[in-house]
């Protein structure tokens, strides 16, 4: 990576903000899923022991109306969890922005504040440059440590660094570190597995995987705009019929490009979406739709997979919330944490694939899950990430041996 993080900045005695991803679930008041906040840990830890006067987190949660105070999208679950995993106390602001907020963050005891759910404002999301100057009043250093909205221009992720030195934190580091290596230089061969509902969410993903993977694996909902383009009946499953030409375009250059690609064999058919009594079948007749792979097609996935030295995944390979038809996602799922005890780097691509590997239990099987669903998405696809974008650059060594900006 070739942007700042927090070890290229001193960070003694400065009032440090950091822009983490606490857009965790909630059952009221309850968090379902923390992983985000634990995620968040190391940067945090390392910016307060490292002798920073005050630290200043700054995240959204959910979609609120940007009018102000909604209860229901609080931050106060997320600073009452991160004060229990971090050991001491956390002080959650009544607000983000304005002189109450200034002057409390200032006099607080607490090493640690939590401002406000950033979208009670509306200017966050517009990446209003007044909205973003005074969050950056706050502070004499930003740190970006949510890959997860990386891929959004908002005040807090990119506005925001154009009034203070600007750095990475270490995840961040990690999700650039595993997704530039899985599709810049893999340790080959390299197998990507897309899965999920729609080929349009993977147009680009899958034309950009064409110039690094070995092989493509596509299962899930957009398996059957594949097969279609085949000509293999899939009776009621999901189709996008106005793909069905670009489905059969990326096989073709797929073709080209000497890049394997393998689809579903067998599937897991029902009469009706709602219907849990599902059963295996090499065909779809008309009147059923599949919602799962088959024994056949795990095994052939597998068989594959065995061939692997990296793997990305991102989508899953069937209806995995419900149970009857989780067994392709789960047993894919556990063959890659058994790869991984073999060497084989497994990087997850967060979204829906994240949500597998973590319902399985699995999440501390893989090399890397992704915790940004559309930012690992869009940095897979080959774009440019506003809130990566905006970060300082590292100072290159020049021909004079200093890390300058000679050359």
């Amino acid at each position: 990576m070739n942007k700042q993080t927090v070890r290229d900045v001193s960070l003694k005695g400065k009032k440090v903000i950091i822009r983490v991803d606490f857009n965790v679930p909630l059952e009221g008041d309850k968090i379902t899923d923390d992983i985000r906040i634990r995620a968040a840990i190391p940067t945090i830890k390392y910016v307060v022991d490292n002798g920073a006067a005050k630290v200043i987190l700054m995240s959204h949660l959910g979609r609120p109306k940007g009018v102000g105070f909604e209860k229901e999208f609080s931050l106060a679950p997320a600073a009452k969890r991160l004060a229990e995993l971090l050991g001491y106390p956390v002080k959650l602001m009544s607000d983000c922005v304005g002189a109450d907020v200034k002057s409390g963050v200032a006099s607080a005891a607490e090493k640690v504040a939590l401002l406000e759910n950033l979208r009670f404002h509306k200017e966050e999301e517009k990446n209003d440059p007044a909205f973003a100057k005074e969050l950056a009043s706050l502070a004499d250093i930003y740190v970006n440590d949510a890959f997860g909205t990386a891929h959004r221009a908002h005040a807090s992720t990119a506005g925001i660094a154009a009034y203070l030195p600007a750095v990475s934190g270490f995840l961040i580091e990690k999700e650039l570190q595993y997704l530039g290596l899985a599709v810049n230089n893999p340790e080959r061969p390299l197998v990507v597995i897309l899965g999920g509902a729609k080929v349009s969410d993977k147009i680009m993903l899958i034309e950009n995987l064409l110039k690094k993977a070995d092989t493509i694996i596509i299962g899930g909902g957009m398996a059957y705009t594949f097969l279609k383009a085949q000509g293999i009946n899939i009776g009621n499953s999901k189709l996008e019929k106005d793909k069905i030409d670009l489905a059969r375009t990326l096989l073709e250059k797929a073709k080209a490009a000497g890049v394997r690609v393998e689809l579903t064999e067998d599937f897991v058919i029902v009469p009706n979406f709602d219907s849990n009594d599902g059963k295996i079948s090499d065909v779809i007749p008309d009147g059923f739709e599949s919602l799962d792979i088959g024994p056949k097609t795990r095994a052939k996935f597998k068989k594959v997979l065995d061939g692997a030295k990296t793997v990305v995944w991102n989508g899953p390979l069937g209806v995995f919330e419900r149970d009857a038809f989780a067994n392709g996602t789960r047993e894919i799922a556990f063959h890659l944490a058994s790869l991984k005890d073999k060497g084989v780097k497994t990087i997850i691509g967060g979204g829906d694939s994240a949500a597998a590997v973590l319902k399985f239990g699995l999440d501390n099987k893989m090399t890397h899950i992704s915790t940004g669903g559309g930012a690992s998405l869009e940095y897979l696809e080959g774009k440019e990430l506003p809130g990566i974008t905006a970060l300082n650059d590292k100072k290159s060594t020049g021909g004079c041996g200093c890390s300058c900006s000679c050359n």
